[in-house]
């Protein structure tokens, strides 16, 4: 084993940013995880003397004898490679700290030690810290942490025991030994999910349940922000204590004031903040002190502002979380909370959204006032909204594992921009949305950065030649076409809308009605040219409108006389009457070939529009497994006629809203009902190997040489047969061998700022560059994700036989596609890949990959957890 240098002996080593983390631990407490610093020496005096002799004990497995403040201080020095020491912060102390030491015998091995504070050791912190290690260990070539844990130490022994990875243990005595293969296994990363899950759901109840409200900015002025974030709690109905803060006002809206943090009652649960930005730092700092446990930044001023403010939030995020706070902001509006445990109006918007089943996350707070009227005039009610603002700490992901579990929320609306964990978005969103929608607006490019693995910046070449190596196959570079990005939303099982009215038409339906059981639609008018409107905007948005059957035609022409149409669309003439429409919408929702109703009703003089709607909410009522929405064509007020109770028919401006959100509904039924598929295990992967060849390597492109000995530890072959190649191409492992010629392709892997990780696969040449035929797919792909990838090109009869010869080894192909998507997942270093040109071979010949490019990230730009 190494043994720590002095601090005189030691050339200060690079520090690595990237092993920053913020982290929750099992009880929900926030902490902050970092490597140790030379400048926490003291810290760690001061830590360990705060030992108890039981501690000590379990730490040093013999006789209880503390170490000398020079030898104490000599562990906070350390190369970050061969040794490593984490620290989880409570304040400004150091609550955990996890040791590693490489075994300079065995350098895949390393002894790791954990150290948690007396006070703190029944809350979590071993398991998180251990999760950290193993990934910093992972990253730096160690596949074994060893440990020797005393037999009585059985909350450690737990630690091991429960942590998903694989462990081997020696023979019981007074002294376990204890192996961990630091691998992430399937075992490990559930368990590390469910972890973190429940965690983050503990830490954001006194963000969204609290028990006690202070307001750091109160201000006696109605309409001001501070004043009105006191009235909107007041006149919210919340039931626990609201303490305004202003050291020059008695009382704000009638509620005395206080004139600092410190001289509360009682130290509340969540504090709202609209004071200066420069402000800000010190009463974080206050609330904090006295035992504050979530804040909300209204305040702006921040990392709008450029660099400096950017850097300011950021440091205001990593003290709170060491403090064990969670932070919304900031740069926000506040939340607000419907549901009958909190009944929380904590916002300084005029209009307060009504009880409801809807939740929704937004990054704009400007963009927070507009919906929250929206949603009112739409009669949409929330079970929560959140204004995430800058989102340096609370962020979507956050948001999404609270409502994922609230009985009070049905449909979760996203308003996003970008998320600091894109990867972390995409396997919340597709365990969330089997059970619940998720409906998200995105414009389209705006703020997406390149999918698709350009490696070689600034060289954009041919199709398919060493000069272009973007990967691309469109010809926008600022990100990917408006397919691929629905196709990733899709996959993901988010629905996808384009406008603000878009994303709410969508949630009426869902909020109210059921997902149609398929795509089939029958529509019910009384005046045909809205009708014909009707039938093309079903078929643009993915829905069909077919004949009715012979039984289902017989009904109307029995209900509504033999001169009516007995048609789909079933147009029942201006002298329809509310029991026409009653009838006509019992026969088409009984019809086994219709999945949902569309009713369109123009009103004439002789009847009346609340007749019609109690007809149409009737039959809804009679047939709630099949969705009925409406569009009351120069109704005014008529959503109000539309409600009865619980039961609600979403009525619609223009049927072309109407169909649009049905059709939304019908795909993402269409996803549900979909079997998942499963990522399965590859043969011939050696993981270890790949992390060793990526130990130290410096980020940005590799060599030829290491892409290609990187992609052989995944069972991919490389064989360069440029000219030049020379002898150090790597020989086939199998994918790449077989005669004959065929079809050129391209895979690549970039970043996108939403969904993380992205695959990209097209053929080269003109279907890729003019046709823009490429298919995209998120990690982690399953083999039904990659079946389908292949096989959605506009060129697919060339893969398959269909048009042109015999088609290609499919087989191959997709299990080239499954292991790039495990190198990715294993190997998070690479920011961007490609192989091209791919030779797709003939059935039962392969693929033959003869060159590949891959970019690591720099790790100081890596976002965070958020």
């Amino acid at each position: 084993m190494t043994t720590p240098p002095y601090p005189e002996d030691l050339e200060q080593p690079a520090y690595p940013q990237d092993l920053e983390q913020p982290g929750l631990v099992r009880t929900g407490r926030s902490t902050f995880v970092r490597p140790i610093r030379p400048e926490d020496a003291d810290r760690l005096v001061a830590f360990v003397g705060g030992l108890s002799r039981a501690t000590l004990a379990y730490r040093s497995l013999g006789p209880v004898i503390r170490a000398r403040d020079d030898v104490i201080r000599r562990g906070a020095y350390v190369d970050y490679l061969n040794e490593l020491a984490l620290v989880a912060l409570a304040g400004d102390e150091i609550a955990g700290l996890v040791r590693y030491v490489r075994d300079t015998e065995d350098p895949d091995h390393a002894e790791v030690t954990f150290t948690i504070r007396d006070d703190d050791q029944s809350e979590g912190f071993g398991r998180l810290l251990l999760e950290h290690i193993a990934a910093a260990a992972r990253a730096r070539g160690i596949r074994v942490l060893k440990a020797d844990v005393l037999a009585d130490n059985t909350r450690m022994i737990n630690v091991f025991l429960g942590s998903g990875y694989r462990v081997e243990s020696g023979p019981p005595g007074q002294i376990f030994h204890f192996d961990i293969a630091v691998d992430p296994q399937a075992q490990a990363v559930a368990r590390a999910e469910r972890r973190e899950h429940t965690a983050v759901r503990r830490s954001l109840r006194p963000l969204l349940e609290p028990r006690s409200v202070a307001v750091i900015g109160a201000n006696r002025r109605p309409l001001t922000i501070g004043h009105e974030l006191v009235a909107n709690l007041l006149r919210g109905g919340f039931r626990g204590s609201v303490f305004p803060v202003n050291p020059r006002a008695g009382q704000v809206a009638g509620a005395r004031a206080y004139p600092s943090v410190r001289e509360l009652p009682e130290p509340p649960d969540l504090a709202l903040i609209a004071v200066r930005a420069e402000a800000v730092p010190e009463v974080v700092r206050e609330c904090a002190a006295a035992g504050v446990k979530a804040v909300v930044v209204v305040s702006t001023g921040f990392g709008e502002t450029g660099a400096a403010g950017r850097t300011t939030e950021l440091e205001l995020s990593r003290f709170a979380r060491a403090s064990g706070m969670r932070l919304v902001g900031p740069n926000c509006m506040g939340v607000v909370n419907t549901t009958p445990a909190a009944r929380l109006a904590a916002t300084f918007s005029p209009a307060l959204p009504t009880p409801g089943r809807v939740a929704m996350s937004s990054q704009s707070g400007p963009l927070g006032l507009a919906v929250l009227d929206l949603a009112r005039r739409l009669r949409l009610g929330f079970s929560g909204f959140v204004s995430v603002g800058h989102a340096v700490d609370v962020s979507t992901n956050d948001l999404l594992q609270w409502w994922e579990e609230d009985p009070e929320t049905s449909v979760i609306l996203l308003h996003v921009e970008t998320f600091g964990n894109p990867r972390r978005f995409a396997r919340i969103a597709r365990r969330v949305a089997p059970r619940k929608p998720i409906i998200a607006v995105h414009p389209g490019h705006a703020g997406h950065t390149q999918t698709t693995g350009q490696v070689d910046s600034g060289r954009r070449g041919g199709s398919g030649g060493r000069g272009d190596s973007t990967g691309a196959g469109h010809a926008d570079p600022s990100g990917p076409s408006e397919g691929a990005v629905s196709s990733l939303f899709a996959q993901s099982g988010v629905i996808r809308t384009r406008s603000l009215q878009e994303l709410f038409d969508a949630a009426l339906l869902l909020a109210h009605q059921p997902p149609p059981p398929g795509n089939r639609v029958a529509v019910i008018t009384n005046a045909g040219g809205p009708a014909a409107l009707t039938v093309g905007a079903c078929a643009a948005s993915g829905l069909s409108v077919p004949p009715l059957g012979e039984r289902t035609r017989e009904k109307l022409r029995a209900a509504l006389g033999p001169g009516a149409e007995a048609a789909n669309p079933a147009d029942l003439t201006p002298m329809a009457t509310a029991a026409h429409y009653r009838q006509a919408l019992d026969a088409v929702l009984a019809d086994d070939g219709i999945d949902a109703a569309i009713v369109l009703f123009m009103p004439p003089l002789a009847d009346k529009p609340d007749e019609v709607a109690a007809a149409i909410l009737d039959a809804a009522e009679a047939a709630p497994a099949k969705p009925v929405v409406a569009s009351f064509l120069g109704g005014a007020g008529v959503a109000d006629l539309l409600h009865r109770g619980e039961l609600v028919v979403p009525t619609y401006a223009f049927p072309e809203s109407a169909a649009a959100s049905l059709g939304h509904a019908a795909a993402y039924q269409a996803w549900r009902s979909t079997p998942a598929g499963v990522v399965p295990d590859l043969p011939g992967v050696d993981t270890d190997r790949a992390r060793s060849l990526l130990a130290g390597c410096a980020p940005g492109p590799v060599s030829p040489r290491l892409a290609a000995e990187l992609l052989d530890s995944y069972g991919i072959a490389v064989r360069d047969t440029e000219p030049g190649s020379g002898p150090g191409s790597l020989p086939s492992s199998g994918l790449g061998s077989g005669p004959g010629s065929g079809l050129d392709a391209f895979l690549s892997v970039g970043a996108d700022p939403v969904f993380g990780p992205v695959v990209a696969f097209g053929l080269t040449g003109d279907y890729a560059d003019l046709m823009a035929d490429v298919a995209h797919r998120v990690t982690p792909l399953s083999d039904r994700d990659a079946r389908e990838m292949v096989r959605s090109l506009r060129a697919a009869p060339l893969l398959d036989g269909r048009v042109g010869g015999p088609g290609v080894d499919l087989a191959a192909l997709e299990e080239t596609v499954l292991r790039i998507s495990a190198m990715v997942e294993d190997l998070p270093e690479i920011e961007a890949m490609e192989l091209r040109p791919i030779r797709l071979l003939p059935p039962g010949d392969g693929v033959a990959i003869t060159r590949a490019t891959i970019r690591l990230a720099d790790e100081t730009r890596k976002g965070g957890l958020s």
